[in-house]
């Protein structure tokens, strides 16, 4: 496998990614006492920061993996959407956000001693429609066409539907474009015809109906997926077990690579977005798995969003040898 000749490609590559937008707020402090208001913790903030969420975190993983990205969405006109824009300016991600009188979608977490404490989320996740999908859509249209690999990032927050997923496939069918998607629990229905699916273990036991809860009735909702919507690989997060990749007629299980999990915050992000530009860049499914498996096996390893890039991951290949 020349994974070195993989990362280099990763570079000229152009990847599109469509989804819900999410502005991570990051409240950092100590906790010394409880409140005598309430039996809680009373956190002393020491600091706060900002990281891309959502759709936008998968765009920050590609530009990270040194690839380019494009990220479509929504933001509200609020100081959230601007610290958003901001962020995406900083990062060098190129971006194209539409505005439907929503506001941001903003999740906060409170930390104290490494540990989150409370999250609490602010968004509005009605179905995007009228004139906004619309111009939503037709911008979409014109954009796989100018890109190598196109991610789907579903948060479930009123962006990714049926329709909108049909309009993508056929936009990328022409030229056998890459489409894969990092999924949510009930829309499944929304993803057939998709070149890749990226569920954990409970969306996949969800989506395919199926408990899991050994190696057979894995094996048994991974082949029923693949059927069911239908695509052309679905690749199973399975936490400290690694991950599980189904094509028609194969499994291939990776164990995991992790040595410590901290923060699982962000995985998925960074395993879609590390197996699409993988893929894009010449890799087969194996070699974008192996490549996703190291690259989730690094960020769960760090606090919060995070992101890695080539150098690492090639390390931590060698490492394994």
């Amino acid at each position: 496998m020349d994974f070195e000749k993989i990362f280099k490609n990763f570079r000229n590559k152009k990847i599109l990614v469509i989804g819900d937008l999410v502005l991570d707020r990051y409240i950092w402090g100590k906790v010394s006492r409880i409140s005598p208001e309430a039996p809680v913790p009373v956190v002393e903030v020491t600091k706060e920061n900002f990281l891309l969420g959502g759709a936008s975190n998968v765009a920050y993983n590609i530009v990270s993996l040194e690839g380019h990205a494009t990220v479509v969405g929504i933001a509200g006109r609020d100081r959230a959407g601007d610290v958003l824009r901001n962020l995406l300016d900083e990062k060098g991600i190129g971006s194209c956000l539409f505005d439907d009188q929503r506001p941001t979608t903003v999740k906060a977490r409170v930390i104290a001693h490494n540990q989150q404490v409370v999250r609490f989320d602010r968004e509005d996740k009605k179905k995007v429609s009228g004139r906004t999908y619309k111009s939503f859509i037709e911008y979409i249209k014109k954009a796989v066409k100018e890109h190598d690999a196109v991610i789907i990032s579903d948060y479930k927050k009123g962006i990714v539907s049926s329709e909108l997923v049909l309009e993508v496939v056929k936009a990328a069918r022409p030229k056998n474009k890459f489409i894969a998607v990092d999924p949510k629990t009930g829309h499944f229905h929304c993803y057939k015809g998709v070149s890749l699916i990226t569920p954990n273990l409970i969306e996949a036991s969800h989506g395919s109906g199926i408990e899991i809860k050994d190696e057979k009735s894995l094996i048994k909702a991974g082949r029923t997926l693949l059927k069911k919507l239908p695509c052309k690989a679905v690749l199973i997060t399975r936490g400290e077990e690694g991950m599980s990749l189904f094509e028609k007629g194969n499994v291939i299980h990776i164990p995991t690579v992790a040595r410590h999990v901290y923060d699982v915050t962000g995985a998925g992000d960074t395993v879609v977005a590390s197996f699409t530009l993988a893929r894009a860049s010449g890799a087969t499914m194996k070699e974008s798995a192996i490549i996703a498996n190291h690259a989730a096996g690094i960020v769960v390893g760090e606090v919060g969003t995070a992101v890695t890039t080539p150098a690492k991951i090639m390390k931590s290949i060698r490492n394994l040898k």
